[in-house]
């Protein structure tokens, strides 16, 4: 059985369960030591951005690192620029939105 920590659940609330999708998080673009990727949701960006949401994608992200995500605010698709502000060797992949 699967556990919530394992799937990295982030939720704005109880009925409204959200996760990370790995597979659609795409490495693009690299040099030295920072990394650019694309990630496309069905999540809003502020459920991307929660604290954890990249729990599982910790040994890709590194620190300042961009990623580009494509979400979505009711049904309505959006794009914001997210910085990783702390991932490598971290217990939690925290990020912010740079927009």
């Amino acid at each position: 059985m699967t556990t919530m920590a394992q799937l990295n659940v982030r939720s704005q609330n109880k009925e409204d369960i959200m996760a990370l999708d790995a597979t659609n998080l795409k490495k693009v673009a690299g040099a030295g030591d920072m990394n650019l990727f694309l990630y496309k949701s069905t999540d809003a960006i502020s459920t991307i951005v929660g604290s954890g949401y990249f729990n599982s994608s910790t040994d890709d992200l590194k620190q300042f690192d961009t990623i580009i995500c494509i979400g979505s605010t009711g049904g309505t698709a959006t794009v914001d620029v997210v910085i990783v502000k702390s991932a490598t060797g971290a217990a939690t992949v925290t990020t912010t939105n740079g927009t």
